[in-house]
């Protein structure tokens, strides 16, 4: 829960009262955003009801004004604000607002503001939830969806929260009974923008490759884990096979938050069918993969290329590769700061993984003595990798020979990457001996080494040997 310090505030000050009762042992920890702040509410309105006549009705009243400040991005309020809301300084009203001191030149006057926007953000939620018209629901949430600046993406995951019975339970104590029809409207808004935004996924002229798609895509997965309505989110997410936010160019990639990567974890968790997870470029590193890794051997294809995911990172894809249940096929990690210091890891669970095709280490910092650690797993008689990329990875001749010797045993091998690393013809006779001996490679990439201009043409003279072989050189 504490991936953002204000979340760790309103922990402390949500959880710290609310655990200390003599029933705590029947209270159940939150689990998502909406039901910690409905905790702290619940204080609130607990600790300082009682001082006020009609606590509910003041308390909308509250909650319209913070509606108003988040349409009109607005977090200072005035006298004549509360004026217009017919709210007045009380210490009911100090449990949600603070007053502030503000000096005008010679003059001074109070103002007022919530303790945290998002406290303000879950006011907001919890008063509209409340107080219209079920009909009215989706219209509400559809106006606040369409702002795309941002405005109501946090207001948005509140309120579709507070269709948990989690969430609402410890508020209704206070306010009364959530209406069922809300709920349900609620629910058929969120079902609507799940089903519309997979369909985004499975259609090529979709808008899912920019990041305004991919952005909307992961907002509806946060309503999903808000909810936690497991039927909704199986009937919505439970066949996608794609899932893709990441991206070669940065622009076009969504940068995913340690909150975002848990709910999409969790999202995964809930698709029988995912096979394909793009996150190239989304900034997640080894904490962000760290909340995703029960869900990483489920995906056939596993792009993750420009994550800094450095070797704690393969660490944990490593325990993924190992687990018995994997089905990841293709594995891409190309650009993460890795070294030789993981290549044991992975090593040990190439050599019991039986699905993995096709493995992407390049731009990475492996040399010679990480790529002969692999070496050991790709010489196994049962490895399954037909496609090795281990371009820009700092090779030299030293490990020509064992690189060779564990390739030539290969038996499934038919594409190969070694650019941009420093063999000189001292390496050619081996490479030789690998082509024309590995008679199930239809591909090699040499470019960007220190050949000779003599040594590159004793590799691409193996061209008229082998039929059909494309050699870059």
């Amino acid at each position: 829960m504490c991936y953002n310090p204000s979340y760790c505030w309103i922990l402390g000050l949500s959880l710290g009262p609310f655990f200390t009762q003599r029933d705590r042992k029947q209270q159940r920890v939150p689990r998502t955003i909406t039901q910690l702040y409905s905790y702290y509410i619940y204080n609130i309105l607990k600790n300082h009801g009682r001082e006020i006549e009609s606590p509910r009705d003041v308390f909308l009243k509250i909650g319209e004004m913070a509606f108003t400040g988040v349409s009109e991005k607005k977090i200072v309020f005035r006298n004549g604000d509360l004026i217009k809301y017919n709210l007045q300084p009380s210490q009911f009203l100090s449990g949600f607002m603070m007053e502030l001191l503000e000096r005008d030149d010679s003059t001074q006057s109070v103002v007022y503001t919530f303790p945290h926007l998002t406290i303000q953000e879950f006011v907001a939620a919890l008063a509209q939830f409340l107080t219209p018209d079920p009909g009215d629901i989706r219209k509400l949430l559809s106006e606040a969806f369409s702002k795309d600046d941002g405005r109501f993406e946090i207001f948005l995951r509140f309120f579709v929260g507070l269709s948990s019975s989690q969430s609402a339970r410890p508020l209704e104590e206070v306010l009364g009974p959530f209406l069922h029809q809300t709920i349900c409207g609620v629910i058929d808004w969120v079902k609507a923008k799940v089903e519309g935004q997979i369909g985004n996924i499975t259609n090529k002229f979709g808008d899912t490759e920019n990041e305004t798609g991919k952005r909307d895509l992961l907002n509806t997965f946060h309503y999903l884990f808000e909810s936690q309505n497991q039927t909704l989110a199986r009937v919505t997410v439970g066949s996608v096979e794609i899932l893709k936010f990441g991206h070669l160019t940065s622009w076009k990639a969504l940068r995913l938050t340690l909150i975002d990567c848990a709910v999409l974890s969790h999202v995964i968790g809930l698709c029988d069918t995912i096979k394909h997870l793009d996150l190239h470029h989304c900034s997640i590193r080894c904490e962000g993969l760290q909340r995703l890794r029960s869900a990483l051997h489920k995906c056939q294809v596993l792009r993750l290329g420009r994550n800094e995911l450095g070797d704690s990172g393969v660490k944990l894809v490593s325990a993924a590769l190992g687990n018995p249940d994997c089905k990841i096929q293709e594995l891409g990690l190309w650009d993460n700061d890795l070294t030789d210091s993981c290549t044991d890891y992975l090593s040990n669970a190439l050599s019991t993984n039986r699905s993995l095709t096709e493995l992407n280490l390049g731009k990475n910092k492996l040399g010679d003595s990480g790529v002969k650690l692999l070496s050991a797993a790709l010489r196994n008689p049962d490895c399954k990798i037909q496609k090795l990329h281990l371009d820009d990875v700092g090779l030299t001749d030293s490990c020509t020979e064992d690189l060779v010797s564990a390739l030539s045993t290969n038996r499934s091998l038919t594409i190969l990457d070694l650019g941009l690393n420093s063999f000189t013809d001292r390496s050619v006779p081996a490479l030789r001996s690998l082509i024309l001996t590995r008679r199930s490679l239809k591909r090699i990439w040499l470019m960007g080494n220190r050949f000779s201009p003599n040594g590159k043409r004793h590799v691409e003279s193996l061209r008229e040997s082998r039929p059909g072989l494309s050699v870059g050189v």
